[in-house]
């Protein structure tokens, strides 16, 4: 019986990783709110940003451009995420005054 219950929380309790392709590659990633490092840190080559068990939000910032922010909960297997942040300082389809 014991056996069966740490199989069951094993199961329940899965981590893993995200690789991170953001441009511009020097963005900010912060995990659950605290700083992390640099996009490029989390490129997947050697290493991805590694998560727990539950749901997370990861949010990517950088000076001079909107910020992105996603919530993923891992499955065990690494994934891939790939960002593109706009720049906050052109407005689409107007001039700057």
């Amino acid at each position: 019986m014991a056996r069966a219950r740490e199989m069951m929380a094993g199961a329940q309790s899965t981590s893993g990783d995200v690789a991170l392709r953001c441009d511009p590659d020097d963005a900010e990633v912060y995990l659950d709110g605290v700083l992390q490092g640099l996009c490029s840190d989390y490129s997947g080559s050697p290493r991805g940003l590694t998560l727990g068990t539950g749901l997370h939000q990861i949010e990517v910032k950088k000076r001079g451009y909107w910020p992105y922010t996603t919530y993923y909960e891992p499955s065990g297997a690494r994934a891939r995420l790939t960002i593109q942040l706009r720049s906050s300082e052109s407005v689409p389809g107007g001039s700057t005054p």
